[in-house]
C-alpha cells in the first residue's frame, strides 16, 4: 500500500500477531513511522525481526502502570490499542486472578497509555482506535470476565471521545464480531470446539477498517464500527 501524503507517526498494540500485526506491517509498508509496545526486551528482538523499521517499545501490558515510563514521540497521528487477552468460564469458575489480568490488560492499561500519549495526540490533533469486540456490546455465557472489560473500553472510548473531542482528537471504537486471530484460536480451545478460520472474519478485513478510520479526512469521524462475519 502506497501513499502520495505525508508520513505520519503511530502507537500500536498487541503488533504481534492478528489484527495488530496487520495493521503495524500495513503501516510500516506505506512509509510511516511505527512504534509498537512489547513486553519484554526478548519480545523486543523478535519483533524488530518480524516487523522490520518498526520502533520497540518495552512496557508489559499485565502491569500497567510500566507504560507511564515509555519514550513516546512529540507528536501521535494515532495509537491502536489492538492488544487484549481472554479467559472463559462462569462467574462461579473464574478466580480474581482471571477477572484481574483481564481487567488491566484489556481495560487499565488502554486507560493508561492513553493518558500518557494524549500530549503527543493532542500535538497532531491525532486519532485513537481501540479495537473492542462483539463482546463489547452483549455479554454471552462464559465470557462475563472478558465481555466487562470491553464494556469498560466502550465507556472508556465514549468519554475520551467527549472530553478529546475540543483538543481536535478523535476516537473510534471497533467491535469485530469473531475474526481468525491466535486469539480466536485459543477461545476455541477454552470452548473445546474444533477451529476453521475460514469460518471466520478475515483478520485483514479488520485491519482495513482500521487503516479506513485513520486515513479519513478531518471532516469526519467513525465514532463506532461493528463488523460481524458475512453470509456463509
Amino acid at each position: 500500500m502506497t501513499r502520495t501524503t505525508p508520513s505520519r507517526t503511530h502507537l500500536v498494540t498487541g503488533a504481534g500477531s492478528g489484527i495488530g500485526a496487520l495493521v503495524a506491517a500495513a503501516l510500516l509498508e506505506r512509509g510511516d513511522e511505527v512504534h509498537v509496545v512489547v513486553r519484554s526486551e526478548q519480545r523486543a528482538t523478535e519483533l524488530a525481526a518480524q516487523l522490520p523499521g518498526a520502533i520497540t517499545l518495552v512496557a508489559d501490558l499485565a502491569h500497567p502502570e510500566s507504560v507511564e515510563a515509555l519514550p513516546l514521540p512529540g507528536r501521535l497521528d494515532s495509537v491502536v490499542h489492538a492488544a487484549g487477552v481472554v479467559q472463559l468460564g462462569t462467574v462461579a469458575e473464574l478466580s480474581v486472578q482471571d477477572w484481574a489480568e483481564q481487567l488491566r490488560v484489556n481495560l487499565v492499561a488502554p486507560a493508561a497509555l492513553t493518558r500518557v500519549a494524549l500530549p503527543a495526540l493532542r500535538e497532531a490533533r491525532g486519532t485513537v482506535v481501540l479495537v473492542n469486540s462483539g463482546a463489547g456490546l452483549f455479554a454471552h455465557p462464559q465470557w462475563s470476565a472478558y465481555a466487562a472489560t470491553k464494556h469498560g473500553l466502550r465507556a472508556l472510548a465514549d468519554a475520551l471521545r467527549a472530553e478529546e473531542a475540543g483538543h481536535g482528537v478523535r476516537v473510534t471504537s471497533i467491535y469485530p464480531g469473531r475474526t481468525a486471530t491466535p486469539m480466536q484460536e485459543q477461545v476455541h480451545a477454552q470452548e473445546g470446539k474444533e477451529y476453521d478460520a475460514a469460518d471466520w472474519i478475515r483478520p485483514e478485513t479488520v485491519a482495513d477498517a482500521v487503516l479506513h478510520v485513520l486515513d479519513l479526512p478531518v471532516d469526519a469521524t467513525v465514532p463506532d464500527l461493528t463488523i460481524k462475519p458475512g453470509p456463509r
